[in-house]
């Protein structure tokens, strides 16, 4: 008379190649996930950046063809901006360099595939990629 055995579960090589799999794949998205999250910051910022422009130019405008001396007076009563956008990773300000006759603002972006050139302007002596927006008068 034989005895069948009735094989039930995984080998320990079946569970280690699972487990393998199953790393590699975290590893890929992990990575993937990162670089979507760079992507959204510096679109973020680069909108912060045209949004700025935007006020800054309105301002002029409406001054007597004067730039304002600090970001802060583009959000006074909310008439230009609402708020003066902050940077979505840190919330720290923006770099810039203002009178009242040219501006420069700033941002470090995360990638460097959007940056622009930051020469001309006295903004952050970090190294890095800048996406700027400048004067238009």
């Amino acid at each position: 008379m034989k005895i069948m055995k009735n094989k039930k579960g995984f080998t320990l090589i079946e569970m280690l190649v699972v487990i393998s799999i199953i790393a590699i794949l975290t590893a890929l998205i992990s990575v993937s996930f990162s670089m979507a999250q760079k992507k959204a910051r510096d679109s973020r910022r680069m909108q912060d950046m045209k949004s700025l422009q935007t006020a800054a130019e309105q301002y002029y405008s409406s001054n007597d063809s004067t730039y304002p001396l600090s970001l802060g007076l583009l959000s006074v009563d909310g008439l230009y901006i609402q708020s003066i956008p902050k940077d979505p990773k840190d919330g720290t300000d923006y770099s810039n360099d203002m009178s009242d006759t040219e501006y420069c603002v700033c941002a470090l972006l995360d990638g460097a595939s959007n940056a622009n050139s930051s020469s001309g302007c006295k903004i952050s002596d970090k190294p890095g990629d800048y996406f700027c927006v400048y004067h238009q008068q």
